[in-house]
């Protein structure tokens, strides 16, 4: 096995590898600077997250070199996916039965050491499910029309929707919008005709305008519930800046007051007790104040040139199944970026949806260590194919 690693090592992508080992050793330093007052000010150690988000990050790679050593193949099997599904929902149902409610949300179960949040989870479950059904009927698919297309989708839809449903339920509105983009991409990239993919955007396009049109309308104080103050809190921040506004404007505050070169790591000021828990999804506030707004844009550009690489893996793979599980997780990435990054600068709601890499946290990161160890593993199995195709044909 140790011969076919070193073998295999030959095709490590670096474009793939060293973005990864960046963000994660700059999500290591942030999420200290972030935390480190926060919690001083709550007779906590100072180092706490600090070493626990180096744990994660160790275990990452050891993760990483683990599923880049395994044979693809051992992911093409049904029975596996239909494990992980199980375990899935069974923990979607517990949270929707027994869950306990956090700022709003039930989406973590307590295993004593460690809070496991299944809905990160689900991102590369339905990413792995939907590339093994789509990558299986590919030509059904790629050939159908309209009633024949919603035959091939129907089984898919339940199981997708279902898990979407369960998301919806904690609620995880960010999540469940993650799992959305997904699904959706995959579904355009798995062969069906243009037409039906561009008439979808467009429902989903007049939906969205409308839906904001409408909330627009809303008068802030119609419901009490967390949900609908969050969605008042985006819409009129400044309103409420004294309640449900609060996040939204100190992280206004923030990012102005690094302005292009930042104040220096380790001198915010909204850290301090403005914004909470600011070394999870609001970790790129802190960035921004503290290293300024060119540092943010380095780190966006490194963040979404990872996710290019990848989905650029599977464009180029020839294995259909290998190239919908890259081009999956390189959207996932790209979409939790873009929530992320929409929620601090006030375009889109805040839904508590992490920055990937940087972000304090546990399940987020062993879901994206999991994710660029298969992409790498694409990666160096397409190389390694295409070369030996080569030599046959030199032979």
């Amino acid at each position: 096995m140790r011969q076919k690693l070193r073998q295999k090592l030959q095709y490590l992508d670096y474009y793939i590898l060293i973005p990864y080992l960046l963000l994660s050793g700059l999500g290591i330093v942030m999420v200290y600077s972030a935390s480190s007052d926060y919690v001083i000010m709550r007779n906590a150690s100072p180092v706490g997250y600090l070493l626990k988000q180096a744990v994660f990050v160790v275990l990452g790679l050891f993760i990483v070199t683990f599923l880049y050593s395994l044979k693809l193949s051992v992911l093409h099997s049904m029975r596996k996916i239909l494990l992980a599904i199980g375990l899935l929902v069974a923990g979607l149902l517990y949270l929707a039965f027994f869950g306990h409610s956090i700022n709003g949300a039930a989406a973590w179960i307590n295993v004593g050491f460690f809070n496991i949040q299944p809905v990160e989870f689900a991102k590369f479950i339905l990413i792995w499910y939907l590339a093994y059904v789509f990558s299986n009927r590919e030509q059904q698919m790629a050939y159908a029309d309209l009633k024949a297309l919603g035959r091939n989708l129907i089984y898919p839809g339940i199981i997708v929707g279902g898990i979407m449903l369960l998301a919806m339920l904690q609620p995880d509105i960010g999540g469940t919008a993650i799992l959305a983009g997904i699904t959706v991409v995959l579904i355009f990239t798995s062969g069906v005709r243009v037409r039906y993919g561009l008439g979808f955007t467009a429902i989903v396009a007049v939906l969205i305008t409308v839906g904001f049109a409408y909330l627009e309308k809303l008068p802030i104080n119609a419901s009490s519930s967390y949900q609908y103050r969050r969605l008042m809190a985006f819409i009129h921040p400044f309103a409420l800046a004294g309640t449900d506004g609060k996040q939204l404007v100190n992280s206004y505050y923030a990012i102005n007051n690094g302005g292009w070169f930042g104040v220096g790591l380790g001198n915010s000021i909204q850290k301090r007790g403005y914004l909470p828990e600011p070394y999870t999804d609001f970790i790129m506030s802190i960035t921004a104040e503290e290293l300024g707004l060119v540092a943010v844009i380095i780190i966006l550009a490194l963040v979404y040139f990872l996710a290019a690489r990848i989905i650029l893996v599977g464009i180029r793979a020839k294995n259909s199944f290998n190239a919908l599980l890259c081009i999956g997780i390189g959207v996932m990435i790209m979409v939790q970026t873009s929530i992320n990054i929409g929620g601090i600068i006030g375009l889109l709601p805040i839904t508590g949806v992490t920055f990937p890499f940087v972000s304090y946290g546990g399940s987020s990161m062993l879901v994206l260590v999991i994710s660029i160890g298969v992409a790498l593993n694409v990666s160096a199995t397409e190389k390694g194919a295409q070369a030996k195709h080569k030599q046959m044909n030199k032979g």
